[in-house]
């Protein structure tokens, strides 16, 4: 008997906002092509709705994220980079069909992904010292500057690098102790729920992380004109310049902090520097304490 042949089962990925998989309001699905043109996955395409649901699963999740210990926060991400080295396998495998790069570029990269988010994970309880200070005063009292979450941060990712982009601006965010609205990159969302997959399987709360695959342009005047963002970081590679007047625009109106992230390919292939404290500063408030020497 001739066996037939048979389809694959192709994965429809899902959102990823406040710790569920729900399918878009609009109800829109895009196809998710390999480099060889290849259907390998169909996403949700995002709303400015989902934005705005992401938008309040996280401010519900900011205060207890942020409450919790630093040193609790690094254990929280070091136990996500163990969830992502269990599937570093399926990682190197989509990261080399949705790219097109070679299986030995694609595990190099999988494992700087890695690499960055623990090296991230261990900053956490040391950022009051390296960005902190105390100050000197002329007078009766102790003047102390410490780092704080600015808030509700969206992550615009770049195209490439497909995996550690996204692995390093959500592992920043956290580590700075902010809950995270992650857009994934248009051209490899794949990798992005994915990554959503293991988070929902690891110790970070729900709402925390949240995860929308979309059109950039038509999500970014939602992001910058929303009230309840803090904060957005862009590091899309400034091509298009829509995106960047846009964002610029709509946070004018509220003075919201957008971040430009430009990063060069060999920076890009450093955990060295993508660790670095600079980054997270940039997503964090100084608070500056006065207390009389004596009462």
């Amino acid at each position: 008997m001739k066996i037939p042949a048979r389809l694959p089962v192709l994965k429809t990925s899902k959102l990823f906002i406040g710790g569920k998989f729900p399918r878009s309001e609009s109800g829109r699905v895009q196809p998710a092509p390999g480099a060889d043109g290849r259907l390998l996955a169909n996403v949700s395409q995002a709303s400015r709705k989902d934005l705005r649901d992401a938008v309040s699963a996280a401010r519900k999740a900011a205060e207890p994220w942020a409450a919790l210990t630093a040193y609790l926060r690094g254990q929280i991400l070091y136990r996500l980079a163990e969830m992502l080295e269990s599937r570093a396998t399926v990682l190197q495998a989509e990261l080399a069909a949705t790219t097109g790069m070679p299986a030995r570029e694609a595990a190099a990269e999988c494992g700087i992904a890695i690499d960055t988010l623990t090296a991230l994970a261990g900053w956490p309880d040391k950022l009051s010292q390296v960005l902190g200070s105390v100050n000197t005063v002329s007078g009766p009292y102790f003047s102390f500057t410490n780092p704080e979450p600015v808030g509700i941060t969206v992550l615009f990712a770049p195209s490439i690098p497909a995996l550690t982009a996204p692995v390093m601006l959500m592992g920043a965010a956290l580590a700075a102790g902010n809950p995270c609205i992650l857009i994934a990159s248009e051209a490899h969302p794949i990798l992005a729920m994915t990554l959503a997959e293991a988070i929902a399987t690891s110790d970070i709360p729900p709402g925390v992380v949240n995860i929308l695959t979309g059109n950039h342009r038509e999500l970014a005047p939602t992001a910058a004109s929303h009230r309840d963002i803090d904060a957005i970081i862009d590091a899309t590679d400034g091509s298009d310049s829509t995106l960047s007047t846009e964002l610029a625009a709509g946070s004018a109106e509220n003075l919201k902090r957008v971040v430009p992230f430009r990063a060069s390919p060999a920076e890009w292939q450093s955990p060295a520097f993508l660790s670095q404290p600079w980054l997270l500063g940039r997503i964090m408030e100084a608070k500056t304490t006065w207390h009389p020497t004596a009462l």
